[in-house]
């Protein structure tokens, strides 16, 4: 099953061999079934990015969740796939690799990673796509590349700096050791911990209450965020300030500074226009 191949059900769900998107209440979950430890192939590379831009596209689809299920996130590269290429082949898929990642990275709405398991190399990679990170309380995370002979190479030196810094990065890169939930919330790795069997609900909750507010202003809060951080502080005050300035061309705005003026915060009901 090729990526081409990928179908979409009567449901709207979009059908992979090993990954699907599956589409309910505004909430469209990204899902990684390549059982036992959903080893990220190639062909799941690109299944990841087929669900990834279908998402980006659906109008239906308010906030996205990335889920292994209930024993497992991902436990990183199929090793026995990458160990029989040699650098010319590296040099084609390397790049296929990182462009999969970053198609999770830059959908234009908010993202959960729902962790459960082991998130480690290239599932960790994939979490660092996400925006934000709830993690079961007996969940591992790590980037365990540097066992291997290699580093890693979706990500885990440049998305993994920008959100724990460099210096713990570093000490993660170099060790390849595996963090526990716990140290992974202290160290800002994952944003929460609860208990494993709670993990997806958990992303479900907040994703319901993300898929109700403004969809143009979360869009430009995360183009805001991501892209700031990519420039000079000046540069990325100007792109705040045209993010900001453009939202009061929205219904969305208006219909929340009415509210707020007639019922107090909290109480409006947007539209997403």
């Amino acid at each position: 099953t090729s990526t081409a191949q990928q179908i979409t059900n009567e449901q709207g769900a979009t059908m992979g061999e090993f990954v699907t998107l599956e589409v309910a209440d505004g909430i469209g979950t990204i899902r990684l079934a390549r059982p036992p430890m959903n080893a990220l192939s190639l062909q799941v590379q690109q299944e990841i990015k087929a669900c990834a831009l279908e998402a980006s596209a659906r109008d239906d689809v308010k906030v996205v969740i990335l889920y292994g299920g209930e024993k497992v996130f991902a436990a990183g590269a199929d090793v026995k796939e990458m160990a029989v290429m040699d650098y010319q082949q590296m040099v084609l898929t390397s790049g296929p690799l990182q462009d999969a990642f970053t198609s999770v990275a830059r959908i234009p709405k908010p993202t959960i990673a729902a962790i459960t398991g082991y998130a480690l190399g290239g599932g960790c990679e994939l979490t660092l796509c996400c925006d934000i990170r709830i993690a079961a309380d007996d969940a591992t995370l790590g980037q365990p590349e540097i066992l291997l002979g290699i580093i890693p190479g979706a990500g885990g030196t440049q998305r993994l700096a920008r959100l724990i810094g460099p210096s713990k990065t570093k000490d993660l890169v170099f060790t390849g050791r595996f963090v526990p939930a716990a140290e992974a919330l202290t160290i800002g790795l994952v944003d929460k911990v609860v208990p494993a069997a709670d993990v997806y609900s958990e992303a479900v909750k907040l994703a319901t209450k993300l898929a109700k507010g403004p969809a143009l202003a979360l869009r430009a809060a995360k183009e805001a965020i991501d892209r700031g951080l990519e420039v000079d502080l000046v540069t990325g005050l100007e792109i705040e300030r045209m993010a900001f300035t453009s939202l009061f061309a929205t219904d969305d705005r208006k219909i929340g500074m009415d509210s707020f003026v007639e019922n107090g915060p909290g109480k409006a009901v947007f539209t997403g226009r």
